[in-house]
């Protein structure tokens, strides 16, 4: 039997980014962390006042309207609210992450110094709670630390946490000729490694886009989109293009055989057909195809900034997963069509 592909390119880059904790507004350690991956490379980023992180390309029609790549940087995780006497922490949701995806684990707590670890609770199985489901007001975040060491910490109601990174993955399983890989969210910390992995191929290849064309990691996807549509108001962007996964929810029309898949509808707006159409034919003409797919319960970056009214036209593909905003599974070949796809997509698309 063959042995699992552990130096794949796209699961070296996605173990390390795994290994920062990113909750919705405090990504800035691992926008660090890109920045400085992308200036070994030769590449110029910029961190503009959202905290997106921006690499600009020229295209070989200057004149042309901006387009923009962008995946979000951010995860779900937990908020403090409220700090106990004893000093347990009280929590909730930050994005949309589910008591029962988290259960009880260790996680850390991100204050102003050190990350303080505790575990998430919710009390003794042999309390007579019934079968109701569980709720964020059942958990508390046991710290061992007094609501003093606590403060001394910077541990506040606001401060965020996420899983440690010890258990976070990535984890290749199943057939080791067509291997599934799995991690603590993949959202979108796998939309990052595409963009990453793209940047390191244009500049191999020298290759450059028909138009002016902004390759963005952005912040707060996961509570609202904020940091990409404050890029694209102060970018004014024609073109936005979220690189994200297609999670797969009962009744959705998708696999996991290494087909990417492409967002049609959302909650909030219709994606832009011209562009779905397009990147249709780059994954075609890569080798792979594209599942559309319609979300009755998902927004993304790309629908965010359409519905702000700021940009002209927007679409949004990525890999597709099983088990969204918990432990994520993925076929690991749809890493590499996804990037072929992009490869393609910079090299053919003239905005028609």
């Amino acid at each position: 039997m063959h042995a699992y592909p552990s130096d794949h390119p796209a699961l070296r880059l996605f173990e390390e980014l795994l290994a920062v904790p990113a909750p919705s507004g405090r990504e800035e350690a691992l926008a660090q962390l890109i920045v400085d991956r992308l200036d070994s490379w030769g590449y110029a980023p910029t961190v503009d006042g959202s905290g997106n992180v921006l690499v600009r390309l020229e295209g070989h029609r200057p004149d042309a309207p901006l387009s923009c790549l962008a995946a979000h940087i951010d995860e779900v995780g937990l908020v403090v609210t409220r700090i106990e006497p004893d000093g347990s922490l009280r929590i909730d949701r930050s994005g949309g992450l589910l008591p029962w995806k988290l259960g009880e684990r260790p996680v850390q707590v991100l204050g102003d110094g050190a990350p303080v670890v505790g575990v998430v609770s919710f009390g003794a199985a042999h309390a007579a709670q019934g079968e109701r489901p569980i709720a964020w007001s059942d958990a508390r975040l046991l710290t061992g630390l007094t609501p003093a060491q606590l403060a001394a910490a910077g541990v506040r109601p606001g401060a965020t946490a996420v899983p440690l990174c010890e258990g976070r993955g990535p984890t290749l399983f199943g057939d080791p000729a067509d291997p599934l890989v799995a991690a603590w969210t993949f959202d979108d910390r796998m939309g990052a490694v595409a963009l990453l992995r793209l940047l390191d191929e244009l500049r191999h290849s020298r290759l450059q886009p028909h138009h002016p064309t902004i390759i963005a990691f952005t912040v707060h996807e996961e509570c609202g989109g904020h940091g990409a549509r404050a890029l694209a108001h102060a970018q004014r962007l024609e073109t936005f293009v979220g690189v994200d996964g297609c999670p797969v929810p009962p009744g959705a029309p998708l696999v996991l055989d290494g087909r990417p898949g492409i967002w049609s509808k959302d909650t909030v707006t219709h994606y832009d057909q011209r562009l779905l159409r397009a990147l249709c034919r780059a994954a075609e003409a890569a080798g792979t195809a594209l599942q559309p797919v319609v979300y009755e319960h998902a927004f993304s970056d790309a629908g965010q900034v359409y519905a702000a009214g700021a940009a002209a036209r927007v679409a949004c593909f990525g890999h597709v997963r099983e088990s969204s905003h918990g432990y994520e599974v993925a076929r690991l070949s749809v890493f590499d069509n996804v990037l072929r796809t992009l490869v393609e997509f910079i090299r053919t698309w003239e905005g028609a």
